[in-house]
């Protein structure tokens, strides 16, 4: 069983990405710049931007923080988005989801212009992505594409079984999966929380992508043999033994699962760290304006 080091993979990507940016930069050519607009103050949320700001640091980009409080108005949102839309010196950005309930989630997503969509939510990349045009894939699933070609794991014509079905894991992991390209080139199939069979086809998997959100849902009667195994969940489950109180747990059982495994994402320290990687490499993709 090998154990895919996320953490050590997206270390290693982002002094790449720091070597380019400063060849880039002795070439006399512009500094790459991210921005990110959180709003309210959501624990998770505040980890993920700092962690991210901190990313920045590491591959040499420039950063910018723009905060507002719970109670913002879209309308003060969306003249924000209208203003990074038209600032050259910005070359992409993100709006930290999840929104307060009185924010549009989706009129927000689709005020973003598209080719700074470092995310990759923006309709016209989730389309260019499904046709196999040049764009923004979205975080969490160009990390998992990622750390499937480091590895050298094989997938063409794998049978590929995805838990969930997410817009932003699921639905996205599904498509790039099965376009003819590797990694991908697979047979794949989407489970759900309403799948009948769902432990069946899980057990048919050469690799299976949890995404659903259920801690230690997939057990070792769900996966066969020498199976590839990417848990993409993350859920805080309370731990009185830890500082935090908590702990993060994925989707699948780890210890009963990783023995009957080729390969194995742990969590944390998985998918994790790449999801982030993942938004350092549409960043300098948007710094030089491939689409």
């Amino acid at each position: 069983m090998t154990l895919i080091d996320g953490k050590a993979t997206s270390e290693l990507i982002k002094q790449e990405i720091a070597a380019e940016v400063e060849a880039r930069i002795s070439r006399g050519e512009k500094r790459p710049h991210l921005a990110a607009i959180l709003v309210g103050h959501d624990g998770g949320s505040e980890t993920y931007v700092a962690n991210k700001v901190k990313a920045c640091e590491v591959c040499g980009f420039k950063s910018t923080l723009i905060r507002y409080e719970d109670d913002v108005t879209e309308e003060i949102l969306l003249q924000k988005i209208k203003e990074l839309n038209n600032d050259a010196d910005v070359d992409g950005f993100i709006v930290q989801l999840p929104l307060p309930r009185h924010i549009n989630e989706q009129h927000i997503i689709e005020a973003i212009d598209y080719r700074k969509d470092v995310d990759g939510f923006h309709p016209v990349n989730v389309g260019r992505m499904s046709i196999g045009l040049p764009c923004f894939v979205s975080a969490t699933p160009a990390g998992i594409l990622e750390l499937l070609r480091r590895y050298d794991i094989h997938t063409s014509g794998k049978k590929c079984v995805i838990l969930g079905r997410s817009n932003i894991v699921g639905k996205p992991m599904a498509t790039l999966m099965m376009q003819k390209h590797v990694p991908g080139d697979a047979t794949v199939t989407v489970c759900h929380s309403h799948s009948q069979n769902l432990v069946e086809e899980c057990r048919e998997a050469d690799i299976l992508i949890a995404a659903m959100g259920q801690p230690n849902f997939v057990k070792a009667d769900m996966v066969k043999e020498g199976a590839v195994v990417i848990d993409v969940g993350t859920t805080r489950v309370p731990d009185a033994t830890r500082k935090s109180g908590f702990k993060l747990t994925g989707d699948v059982k780890f210890d009963e699962v990783a023995p009957k495994c080729s390969f194995i994402t742990p969590v944390p320290g998985g998918v994790g760290p790449m999801t982030i990687c993942s938004l350092m490499m549409n960043t300098l993709k948007a710094a030089k304006h491939l689409f």
